[in-house]
């Protein structure tokens, strides 16, 4: 391969950049990318860059000396508009193509939207840079209360950071206890005790009906949420985080095959074995349970980009991704931390630390007794340690 294009400047772009070169790749490398901005890290958005505690150049995934021992070219500000691989180009939306005889697709997803809300003065989404820039600016015009709709890391996240800057925070979730599929019902409740804990308050069951408005200059501004048993919970900002939607509508018509992602094989591989994909955006085949998976998870990107590299270079089958699940957010002054592939239905072991407390770490374990899991709430070097000890890697 001569040229490869790698779609897509988040950190699952960057990764295979980096993974590419480490492989041994000399070739061309061109990095194409919607965001105007360099490539930067989208953990902080919703904590230290939207308070205020570190600023863009902190974020940033690559400095001008990563440009030159990755001998990267970078097209910033310009999106892909479609994939020609009968013809081998990425042909963008300024009318342009990058010319390339592989592929890396990590064009991940936009945030989802309240259906009717877009243009609504005071309704914000956080998936960007110039998203976090704008509610930050919007949590530092007054004393605004703001109102979350998702209980999931993000709006959590937010949350935290809100109250941390003293702003009075309603979380609203449509499920009985948030995070119960993914963590279990006795973790997960310890996290939305976490709310609780630090002065914000969040209402469970809570169905979206629609957004309470008034005239503002040409259009609307929010003044609440308005829930489906009739009442509304007053607001000057809304943030929603229910999610993201894949980006994959300009691979309509390529032969990559689209199903709620970009379908891949166990190696990450597309239909055509000179695509790839990778981060966000990939839903990958797992034949052990012939089932599907796509993880929203930032160590995930890093972890399938050495992954798909190899299979893109050394031929379908050279490696196949064996995920780690681990997983973190920062809430509340708390690290939570998640290893391994627990089920609802394992078993949950306290192994050191008390909930009570907020710092503890406990083992899922399944009906053989094997570790499927590991959870550590604000006590990493425990956690740490017993992630090596107990936790087995899938071979």
């Amino acid at each position: 391969m001569k040229t490869i294009a790698i779609v897509g400047g988040s950190v699952a772009g960057v990764r295979s950049a980096e993974a590419l070169r480490a492989a041994g790749y000399d070739g061309r490398l061109v990095l194409v990318g919607d965001d105007v901005h360099r490539p930067y890290d989208r953990p902080p958005l919703s904590k230290g860059f939207l308070d205020g505690s570190v600023d863009e150049d902190a974020i940033g995934l690559l400095d001008p000396a990563d440009d030159d021992e990755l001998a990267l070219e970078l097209r910033l500000g310009v999106t892909a508009s479609r994939l020609d691989a009968a013809g081998g180009r990425v042909v963008l939306a300024d009318g342009s193509d990058v010319r390339a005889d592989g592929v890396v697709l990590a064009t991940g997803g936009r945030a989802r939207r309240l259906p009717g809300t877009e243009g609504v003065e005071g309704v914000h989404v956080l998936r960007t840079l110039d998203d976090a820039v704008a509610l930050r600016a919007a949590l530092r015009d007054g004393d605004p209360r703001v109102a979350i709709v998702g209980a999931g890391f993000i709006g959590a996240e937010v949350a935290s950071t809100c109250r941390g800057l003293g702003l009075e925070v309603t979380v609203l979730d449509g499920t009985d206890l948030p995070l119960a599929p993914a963590l279990g019902r006795r973790i997960a409740r310890s996290c939305v005790d976490l709310h609780a804990a630090h002065g914000t308050s969040l209402q469970v069951g809570a169905a979206v009906a629609g957004l309470a408005t008034v005239p503002s200059g040409e259009g609307r501004r929010v003044v609440g949420v308005e829930l489906g048993d009739g009442s509304t919970v007053k607001a000057d900002i809304v943030v929603v985080g229910i999610g993201i939607v894949p980006n994959t509508g300009w691979l309509e018509g390529s032969g990559v095959r689209l199903d709620r992602g970009v379908r891949t094989d166990a190696g990450l591989v597309t239909d055509l074995p000179t695509v790839v994909a990778v981060g966000d955006v990939a839903r990958w085949t797992d034949g052990a349970e012939a089932g599907t998976h796509r993880h929203e998870h930032w160590t995930s990107a890093g972890e399938q980009a050495a992954v798909a590299v190899a299979n893109l270079l050394g031929g379908r089958g050279s490696a196949t991704f064996r995920p780690s699940g681990y997983v973190w957010s920062e809430q509340y002054g708390r690290m939570l931390q998640l290893a391994g592939h627990p089920s609802v239905d394992d078993e949950i072991e306290i192994v050191d630390g008390d909930v009570a407390d907020g710092r503890f770490v406990a083992r899922y374990t399944d009906g053989t007794g094997t570790t499927t899991g590991i959870f550590g709430m604000g006590n990493p070097r425990i956690f740490g340690r017993f992630r090596r000890t107990e936790l087995r890697r899938p071979a």
